[in-house]
């Protein structure tokens, strides 16, 4: 599950993004208005896409399933030249990332969630970062139902 440490570069992405939380859950929407318009980004650096989380607290302890956080369906471009209508911009700053791959469903997130945050981390020499937290939908991502599908996930660490 534990891919390696990896000194992430400042990127540049475009996309949309809502304020949710596990119990009201809007992933879908941001994803819903991103996909359809993917061909308007013009300056892709890859297809590979960002399902990014914004916290606004390091304080996981008080983390419950109505908390709110900032959800963000995102594409990396090489610039902001070219932003279509109605689409935002994020900065993703550079720092170090733990990743680590998740296969399987989203229903299945949860158990990589349990490993990474209260096994992984809690005996690694690092802690978290207040930076967002994301992950990474390429090549080997195959949809949020299938089972084989993959996706890296990075959390921020110091």
């Amino acid at each position: 599950m534990f891919l390696r440490t990896e000194q992430l570069k400042q990127k540049k992405l475009v996309g949309f993004s809502t304020k949710t939380s596990l119990v009201n859950d809007q992933t879908a929407k941001v994803w819903q208005e991103l996909m359809p318009r993917l061909k308007e980004v013009k300056n892709l650096i890859s297809s590979d896409l960002f399902s990014l989380q914004v916290y606004d607290s390091l304080n996981f302890d008080s983390f419950s399933p109505t908390t709110e956080f900032t959800k963000h369906a995102l594409i990396e471009v090489k610039n902001y030249d070219f932003i279509p209508n109605g689409f935002e911009t994020f900065e993703l700053p550079a720092g170090k990332y733990a990743v680590f791959l998740h296969k399987g469903t989203s229903a299945e997130f949860p158990k990589t969630a349990q490993y990474i945050y209260a096994e992984w981390l809690p005996n690694s020499e690092f802690e978290l970062d207040d930076r967002p937290h994301f992950e990474v939908l390429g090549d080997n991502y195959k949809g949020h139902e299938n089972p084989e599908s993959e996706e890296e996930v990075w959390i921020p660490i110091k």
